[in-house]
């Protein structure tokens, strides 16, 4: 069950990337990320306000309550989350869509690691081979880069993009850790509840950053418009989010191969870079997305 709910989350989230970089292209950062954090707020919201209600009491949208003991945890989340994000949306913006999406698929390695070491997971012959596929893809896309001018050991936004990856697989392990039930190692805490206030979170510190850093050098800065795709990245996120933190709460449910799975989502960024932003040099990097889908077969055949 929780192989295939991670990927329903993972087309989900192809369809989140895809219209980032729509929002992203020529656009000002930081009012993007702070509206994306609003709109998902505004969308959850009403959750909360249900369930302290009681009307959605033995739901699977109730949101449970709690203490600074629950909250600490999920505010160190929205402060991780919005530290991947930030470095994400900066590359996302410089760098192809067909180039980000490959890059952000080799992730799941290090949360693949991770489990490994803080929650004793262990990986049979076919994850292995997965795990093969995309750090071979990885090696490949740094090559092709080069045919578009983008250096992977120069260019600074391919630095930001794999800081972004780096705190995004410190972002999945904690995640797990959250929400994996308390015998498991856990801390068992409610799914809505982290999914909700995290966002919530999030919009606040989006708010401060928006007024104290954006507002005053915005002249310097590249001008913001307001795009119909914008609210669509939250539609898609809440979505897509829901469904993957339904998955992590599973009790049996491996967090590295749900976040290898995860990046599956390059297949639909792919598909969109190619039929909607006509980006260049697509037959190379489709070679670089069939190792990413031959290690997606075998993380699949590995998990049944």
């Amino acid at each position: 069950m929780w192989v295939s709910t991670a990927f329903l989350a993972a087309i989900i989230y192809g369809f989140y990337d895809s219209f980032k970089k729509l929002s992203l292209r020529n656009n000002a950062v930081l009012p993007v990320l702070f509206l994306n954090t609003l709109i998902s707020s505004a969308l959850l919201v009403p959750w909360l306000v249900l369930s302290k209600a009681g009307a959605l009491d033995g739901t699977v949208f109730h949101v449970a309550g709690g203490g600074w003991e629950v909250h600490k945890y999920i505010l160190l989340k929205s402060v991780i989350v919005l530290s991947s994000w930030a470095s994400g949306y900066y590359a996302l913006k410089n760098l192809p869509l067909s180039i980000v999406g490959p890059v952000n698929a080799t992730r799941p390695v290090m949360v693949l690691l991770g489990g490994m070491l803080l929650f004793g997971e262990r990986l049979n012959l076919y994850q292995w081979i997965g795990v093969f596929f995309a750090a071979l893809s990885f090696y490949l896309l740094g090559r092709g880069g080069r045919k578009e001018g983008i250096d992977f050991k120069h260019d600074k936004w391919v630095f930001f993009l794999v800081l972004s990856a780096v705190i995004g697989a410190a972002s999945g392990l904690y995640d797990r850790y959250l929400l994996a039930p308390v015998e498991k190692g856990g801390a068992g805490l409610d799914r809505m509840t982290v999914l909700v206030w995290y966002n919530i979170y999030q919009c606040a510190i989006m708010l401060a950053i928006l007024l104290f850093v954006w507002r005053p050098r915005r002249s310097k800065d590249t001008p913001f418009q307001w795009r119909a795709a914008i609210p669509m990245i939250s539609l898609f996120l809440v979505t897509a989010d829901f469904v993957y933190m339904y998955t992590l709460a599973q009790p049996d449910c491996m967090i590295g191969i749900v976040s290898m799975i995860k990046r599956s989502s390059v297949v639909v960024s792919f598909l969109f870079a190619a039929l909607f932003l006509k980006e260049k040099n697509l037959r190379s990097k489709a070679f670089d997305l069939l190792l990413v889908l031959i290690g997606m077969v075998f993380l699949y055949l590995g998990s049944r």
